[in-house]
């Protein structure tokens, strides 16, 4: 279990980062997680006046089930039947690279994949992939995972000319610490 609950967390990384973007406290848990990973790492790498040719690449292990099991309780209750559309649109993982591209105006390759545990090999080779074929410049990678208030986040980026080599082995290094 984490040591810091959610709520809590999620509120202290918004201040320290300085966030500005009213929809973020609309958003599921999820999303919220990937968003502000995304936004410490973007915020001084994107240029708004620009298109900026940045590919996004997330994967977790839980999918959107916490935003899932919500969404089924609010209709599963005969008696308060009340889906609600804006935890229904958060049922998808992919949801939050998409609030990434529309905070970023990214217009680019994105995928979220689901994986039984974070496969560093996977992430190195997608983004190895999209960054020699030319698809794109660079490649936000992340592991972002919400179920149950247990949470982590793990994102960075890549560019054919980083500072460290992006491989399997760096990766986990990195995911590890």
């Amino acid at each position: 279990m984490n040591d810091v609950l959610f709520p809590e967390f999620i509120k202290n990384a918004s201040k320290t980062i300085g966030l500005e973007y009213p929809k973020f406290f609309k958003m599921d848990n999820l999303s919220k997680l990937a968003f502000l990973g995304a936004e410490a790492i973007l915020k001084d790498n994107i240029d708004l006046e620009n298109e900026n040719d940045i590919a996004l690449v997330f994967a977790n292990k839980s999918s959107s089930l916490d935003t899932d099991v919500k969404y089924q309780d609010s209709i599963s209750d005969t008696e308060n039947y009340f889906p609600s559309p804006a935890v229904f649109v958060y049922t998808l993982p992919n949801i939050c690279v998409g609030e990434i591209s529309i905070k970023h105006q990214l217009k680019t390759e994105n995928a979220f994949f689901v994986f039984d545990d974070f496969k560093p090999d996977f992430m190195s080779n997608y983004a190895s992939y999209l960054l020699e074929s030319g698809k794109t410049e660079k490649v936000l990678c992340g592991w972002v995972e919400y179920y149950k208030n247990e949470y982590k986040a793990f994102v960075y980026l890549v560019e054919k000319l980083g500072t460290i080599a992006h491989d399997k082995q760096n990766i986990q290094t990195l995911y590890n610490k």
